[in-house]
């Protein structure tokens, strides 16, 4: 595998792997290469850093340097984990948000013991699939890209 340093025409950096210097070439020409930013799929090779091990380098990454290793994302799925977190957010709004009580919330809202309410939070797989063995109707929504950082 190969890791470039690559350059989109709007001049954000990001890094790609590929398997051989003709896969960037067939993927960039196919218009697959694009930038994680912005959606460009203007994308060229930028000049990169040589990766010189020396006694006092670190084998700790800075987070800023961290940050800017992206990995290139097509238009398309960007797209759709746009549509997704609309939905999602479409779904909890007006929700309360309650934690690692959410098992514990949704049975007493659907035994009568708390007014009901829309509730979110957080479940173990166990609790959820106690939940719906009891009846208790439970929506599981996925953990996005970004959302946990």
């Amino acid at each position: 595998m190969i890791r470039y340093s690559l350059v989109c025409s709007n001049a954000h950096e990001f890094e790609g792997w590929f398997r051989s210097s003709e896969d960037f070439d067939a993927q960039s020409s196919a218009g697959l290469c694009a930038c994680p930013e912005c959606g460009s799929t203007s994308v060229a090779k930028a000049l990169m850093r040589p990766n010189v091990a020396t006694s006092e380098a670190k084998a700790v990454v800075p987070a800023a340097a961290r940050d800017k290793q992206q990995v290139a994302i097509p238009p398309e799925a960007r797209e759709f984990l746009e549509k997704l977190k609309e939905i999602k957010a479409a779904l909890l709004d007006g929700s309360e948000n309650v934690g690692k009580r959410f098992a514990e919330e949704a049975r007493r809202i659907h035994f009568g013991e708390a007014p009901a309410r829309a509730v979110h939070g957080e479940a173990t797989q166990e609790d959820a699939r106690a939940l719906v063995e009891e009846g208790i109707d439970i929506l599981p929504l996925p953990v996005l890209p970004g959302e946990r950082n």
